[in-house]
């Protein structure tokens, strides 16, 4: 992924406060894991330059990436509102996965239309373990879909996820990630020093980490 990519996500998501660093009152995610970092790139929706901004930068990788690319999907709920932006801007259709089949009516997984051996570039908002993002890429696969990749907005790195997305064959590339992130934010005085390595030295052992 291109440097400026990284750097005009990062600078998005800091300044939105889509992605807020606090290494002295860390946050609790619904896990139970304490984490100096909360990312909600959903608020990125609310402002209307910074959405058309990072729907371009998807834009310009699945073009570069994936020029053959027939059909747009979003991983539900956080990534259906930039994955339709993209999927207008390259005026491909859209559709979105369910984390799991609803349990009335069609029972559907995936909403829209889809045929056989589509063409597919996955969108998703946030990679943390990967689980939830390759779950969306089975359910596909098992249309008969052809999966070509996955681009997000954010990666927090997690090497349990660098082997997932490997273990699956999934390709995925992200328009920035933590470790680029954070190296932002103390370019712009965002964090300190010290402060840095409190998030490195979370980012090399979550579980563990107090």
């Amino acid at each position: 992924m291109q440097s400026n990519y990284k750097s005009d996500t990062s600078e998005i998501l800091l300044k939105l406060n889509a992605i807020k660093l606090s290494p002295n009152k860390p946050f609790v995610w619904a896990s139970g894991l304490k984490s100096p970092i909360y990312c909600d790139n959903r608020i990125i929706l609310s402002h209307p330059k910074s959405r058309n901004t990072i729907a371009e930068l998807f834009v310009n990788v699945i073009k570069n990436k994936y020029p053959e690319t027939e059909t747009i999907a979003g991983v539900a709920t956080g990534a259906i509102g930039i994955g339709i932006l993209v999927a207008q801007k390259l005026s491909l259709p859209f559709i979105y996965v369910r984390p799991e089949p609803k349990k009335h009516g069609r029972k559907n997984q995936i909403e829209g239309e889809i045929s056989d051996g589509k063409k597919i570039v996955v969108i998703e908002d946030l990679i943390s373990t990967g689980n939830s993002s390759l779950n969306a890429v089975k359910a596909l696969k098992a249309c008969n879909l052809n999966v070509l990749g996955m681009v997000a907005i954010f990666t927090y790195e997690f090497n349990i996820s660098l082997k997932n997305f490997k273990s699956n064959k999934v390709n995925l590339d992200t328009l920035s990630n933590y470790s680029f992130l954070i190296k932002k934010a103390l370019d712009i005085n965002y964090i300190s020093k010290d402060e840095m390595l409190i998030l490195e030295n979370w980012n090399d052992n979550p579980e563990n980490w107090v």
